[in-house]
């Protein structure tokens, strides 16, 4: 809950106006019973004008409490807005910076939830703890004292039951924080659930296993429902509770006022007086425990938020004394890179090669090889565990982020278009002139395709491109990865969907237009990979071959066994 305070630290000046305004239109309305005993008591039986009077003075505080409290619950809903948009905006900034490791930690279904669900928990409690948080208390405190005023004897019996009354709210609502915690996590379960499913949604049709999904997705909502469950049953048991200890309360003022008035120790008006205002209380109660329980959420919610805002940069960009140059001509170099993800076993082993500038390195092997991890490692999603990795003899490490990914362009097998022109899919919030674009686009083959829609670049694609086939999506992300003119250009597994012609004038293309660009090419065909001038052959994180396609085909078995199986010896070009 640290951080967020310091969230609302630029809106104190708000919040306070906030709560002067608010505490005027509760004093307003608290004076209304008041009045109405003294009207009882000393104005009806008198003149016309003199009840007129005090109708008017009662009308004019019930208006103030009408207008200041509007015109406070205007200010704290702008407040609580402010305040929740600055937070989601920090929130999304901080998801963008987390580095691979700490995605993979906290998941994407649970940062989804975290930014969405999460927010609005804490947005609601800030809004509610504005609106209610200085009316109940000084309704509660105003109202006690305006009583005791009126009639002590009677105000004891009400102030002997709050402590009781709190007790109960307290203990409750302690054990509400980890009983809501635990419903977020199942959130998190269901939201990667139906993610999982929206995203392959057309793969669980064509594989009619829409019912083995149906139960997935029973399986999880029958857990969050559970979780849901067992904090509402707890939680709502504070209502009841406070409800029960004032109806008491209630009872015991009405037995007693009545045998005091007969008595002549008091009187109808003060009762009717006394009964607004313990009404007022009550209602000030129900608000408090409301509160509570909306705390334990916004509690919950607020140290989940906070996990991600406090995590600590795992990519730092360290000194060149701690990681000097190498002395090397290689646009790239991978000096001994040993990895692991999960720290148990190493999913690339001591992994050794150079490829010079312009010059283009293949990798190929099963799935799982390690193929994408070398790949991963070159961008700096992650750092090795042993090893360094140069890229024009610096260290990556040594690399600031924005000098560093302005190298590179990428195109993954599952990278994503989204719901937008297909210039603004190319240009991707970068400056590049359209000339550049339709160059990339001709390398990339996705010329003829573009200017077959009636509007070209113009044309809009559907969320995750689903209006176009998977080749010409692969062709797309191709031209996004060459339209900025990087240094390295990484094609990881990212002409699967195109045809074997396609994919040799691709590369054709690739060869006369790039010749100043190093070429990284993750496949799983040979054909992909042939022309590279240095290609890795993997099995589980180790280099079994290195070298041309010919000497790949003379000196490494498993890799002449894949071109042999693929193509027969021959390619088609």
């Amino acid at each position: 809950m640290k951080t967020m305070l310091l969230y609302l630290k630029p809106y104190y000046k708000k919040i306070s106006f906030g709560f002067v305004i608010k505490s005027l239109g509760t004093l307003s309305e608290l004076m209304l019973p008041m009045i109405l005993s003294y009207v009882l008591k000393s104005v009806l039986g008198k003149s016309v004008g003199d009840i007129l009077l005090w109708g008017g003075i009662m009308m004019l505080f019930a208006a103030l409490a009408c207008v200041f409290n509007v015109w406070a619950n205007r200010i704290a809903a702008r407040t609580s807005s402010s305040f929740a948009e600055t937070m989601r905006k920090d929130l999304f900034k901080k998801i963008l910076h987390l580095s691979a490791a700490q995605t993979d930690k906290f998941t994407i279904p649970s940062l989804e939830s975290r930014i969405t669900s999460d927010t609005y928990n804490v947005h609601r409690f800030v809004g509610m703890a504005q609106r209610m948080g200085v009316r109940a208390p000084i309704m509660l405190i105003g109202g006690i004292g305006i009583t005791l005023l009126m009639d002590a004897y009677l105000s004891l019996i009400m102030i002997a039951i709050i402590p009781i009354t709190f007790c109960a709210i307290f203990f409750v609502s302690k054990n509400g924080i980890p009983l809501y915690a635990k419903v977020q996590t199942a959130v998190d379960k269901m939201v990667r659930v139906v993610r999982e499913d929206v995203q392959g949604i057309r793969v669980i049709k064509a594989l009619s296993k829409t019912d083995y999904e149906h139960r997935r997705y029973e399986e999880v909502n029958r857990t969050l429902v559970k979780s849901e469950t067992r904090a509402g049953v707890i939680m709502g048991s504070v209502h009841p509770i406070m409800t029960m200890f004032m109806n008491i309360g209630s009872v015991a003022v009405v037995a007693v006022a009545s045998g005091r008035v007969q008595n002549g120790l008091s009187d109808p008006e003060t009762i009717i007086a006394f009964m607004q205002y313990f009404t007022q209380i009550s209602m000030s109660l129900m608000t408090v425990t409301r509160m509570f329980t909306m705390y334990t959420k916004c509690a919950a919610s607020a140290n989940r938020i906070e996990e991600v805002l406090t995590a600590d940069t795992q990519i730092l960009v360290h000194t060149k004394t701690e990681f000097p140059d190498a002395d090397t001509d290689a646009r790239i170099k991978f000096d001994r890179v040993s990895f692991s993800y999960n720290g148990k076993r190493n999913n690339l082993n001591d992994i050794s090669f150079e490829v010079p500038a312009g010059g283009s390195i293949g990798i190929i092997g099963a799935t799982g090889s390690g193929k994408s991890t070398i790949v991963k490692l070159l961008l700096r999603f992650y750092d090795a565990n042993e090893g360094s990795i140069y890229i024009n003899g610096e260290d990556v490490r040594t690399i600031e982020k924005e000098r560093l990914y302005a190298m590179f362009g990428s195109a993954q097998q599952h990278d994503f278009l989204y719901a937008d022109t297909v210039k603004e899919n190319i240009c991707f919030g970068r400056d590049i002139s359209d000339a550049d674009i339709e160059k990339a686009a001709e390398i990339a083959q996705a010329t003829e395709f573009i200017h077959g829609f009636n509007d070209g670049y113009a044309h809009m694609l559907a969320q995750h491109a689903a209006n176009i086939s998977g080749g010409q999506k692969q062709r797309l992300l191709i031209t996004r990865a060459l339209a900025a003119k990087p240094q390295i250009l990484i094609l990881d597994d990212s002409s699967s969907a195109l045809d074997y012609k396609t994919d040799a004038a691709l590369r054709r293309a690739l060869a006369e237009n790039m010749q100043d660009t190093t070429l990284v090419t993750v496949a799983q065909r040979v054909s992909s990979v042939k022309d590279c001038s240095v290609i890795l052959v993997l099995e589980d994180g180790n280099i079994i071959g290195i070298g041309t396609h010919e000497q790949l085909l003379e000196s490494c078995i498993e890799y002449k066994e894949i071109s042999d199986s693929q193509m027969g010896g021959a390619f088609v070009e």
